[in-house]
């Protein structure tokens, strides 16, 4: 499971993007400090970084300096709500591996810590399976024993997160930061309807309904 630090002094969004990377299968923590960002870094044990410019303390960009200065190769994607090309040019000279202006898609995201992770946990495999259920995450189509069947975009995300969450109940809200990211009505029912579209797809009885708390693959 790749431990992944989060630096944002925004709470909504390190919740969010917190929440949606521990759905999709990560271990993450958060800090709104850029001075114990560097410390964590150093220390050991952060396999990515998530780093925000704008902090209460030092800047992302004093944060990278001082990790990289001390040699530390542990990717850094920045987040920032700044979106001038000044600004991509210092951050990616600074040695970012990547750079997101804000607003961002959580799908986005994600796909980008995936593609810097370049040592993936065991569990990321080109295919998930779990109870008769396989997801083939290169052909992005499930396999229910009677033939690979082909998913939305939204779909395959929402299958991959349940798969990597097999046995947890999942509660909407972690489904809509893993799945459609930071911009969505907590009041929508989408997750509802695409939790209908799978069980159309791949079976009623996979996806158990938890009462007041959210959804469960069986």
């Amino acid at each position: 499971m790749g431990t992944i630090l989060i630096v944002e002094d925004e709470a909504r969004i390190a919740a969010f993007v917190s929440k949606g990377l521990k759905a999709a299968g990560y271990s993450p923590s958060v800090t709104e400090s850029g001075l114990m960002a560097v410390e964590l870094v150093l220390s050991g044990g952060v396999d990515l970084v998530i780093l925000d410019v704008g902090l209460p303390d030092i800047d992302g960009f004093e944060v990278l300096d001082r990790i990289r200065g001390q040699g530390s190769g542990t990717p850094v994607i920045m987040l920032t709500a700044r979106s001038s090309v000044a600004d991509k040019v210092a951050g990616l000279e600074g040695g970012a591996d990547d750079y997101m202006p804000k607003p961002f898609s959580f799908e986005e995201l994600l796909a980008r810590v995936r593609a810097r992770l370049r040592t993936e946990p065991a569990t990321r495999a080109d295919r998930l399976s779990h109870s008769g259920l396989t997801l083939d995450l290169r052909s992005r189509r499930a396999d229910v024993g009677s033939g690979w069947v082909d998913l939305s975009a939204r779909e395959f995300a929402l299958t991959e997160v349940f798969l990597r969450n097999a046995g947890q109940v999942l509660s909407r809200e972690q489904l809509l930061a893993a799945v459609w990211g930071l911009d969505f009505d907590p009041e929508s029912n989408v997750v509802d309807v695409y939790v209908s579209y799978l069980r159309a797809k791949l079976g009623k009885e996979r996806f158990e309904t938890v009462r007041g708390m959210g959804y469960r693959l069986a």
